[in-house]
C-alpha cells in the first residue's frame, strides 16, 4: 500500500509518501504527480516524518532518522547517498559530488540524478549548487532552495 499525506509548511504545500515502511517520495505543490497509486492517508511513518521536518524548518533538527527509500539507478542511488552526506549548513558543487562518488567527469550525470531526487529535503539535494556558488535548478523551485540554504545557515551557527 502506497500512502501520502499533505502537509502546510513554511515553504508552501509538501506531500510525504511512504510504501512499506520507507519514504519513498516528497512532493511540493507547484509539482504534479499521478497519485492514483496512493491512498491519502497519514501513516504512523509519515506523520514521523513530517514532525522531524517540522522541527528541521524550524531549525530545531539538522538531521532526519527515517528509513528512505529511493528509487532509481544505480548511478543515482550512489548520488544520492553522497548527498545525505553532506554536513548540514554546508554545501557542495555538482563536480565536488562526481569526484567523492569516484567519477570527476561525471558532473553533469549528477546534476541529473540531483534533479530526479524523488526525497527531496530528507535526502538534501538543495545543498548542491553550481561550481561558481551559483544556485541553480531545484524541483521545488529555486526560491524553496533558497529558504532552506539560508535556514541552514542561520541555524549552524546556533548553540545547542
Amino acid at each position: 500500500m502506497k500512502n501520502i499525506f499533505f502537509y502546510d509548511t513554511d515553504i508552501g504545500k509538501i506531500g510525504i509518501a511512504e510504501e512499506n515502511g520507507y519514504i519513498t517520495k516528497v512532493t511540493f505543490e507547484n509539482i504534479s504527480y499521478k497519485l492514483e497509486d496512493y491512498e491519502v492517508k497519514e501513516s504512523e511513518l509519515i506523520k514521523r516524518a513530517y514532525i522531524q521536518l517540522k522541527g528541521f524548518l524550524g531549525g530545531e533538527r539538522r538531521e532526519f532518522k527515517l528509513p528512505l527509500k529511493p528509487l532509481g539507478t544505480e548511478f543515482q542511488n550512489k548520488v544520492w547517498e553522497e548527498l545525505c552526506n553532506i554536513p548540514y549548513g554546508e554545501t557542495r558543487s555538482y563536480k565536488e559530488i562526481a569526484i567523492n562518488i569516484g567519477n570527476d567527469k561525471a558532473s553533469r550525470a549528477v546534476g541529473s540524478a540531483n534533479n530526479k531526487n524523488p526525497i527531496p529535503i530528507f535526502i538534501p539535494c538543495h545543498r548542491v549548487i553550481g561550481s561558481k556558488g551559483k544556485l541553480v535548478g531545484y524541483l521545488g523551485g529555486i526560491h524553496i532552495k533558497e529558504k532552506l540554504l539560508k535556514l541552514e545557515k542561520n541555524f549552524s551557527t546556533k548553540i545547542y
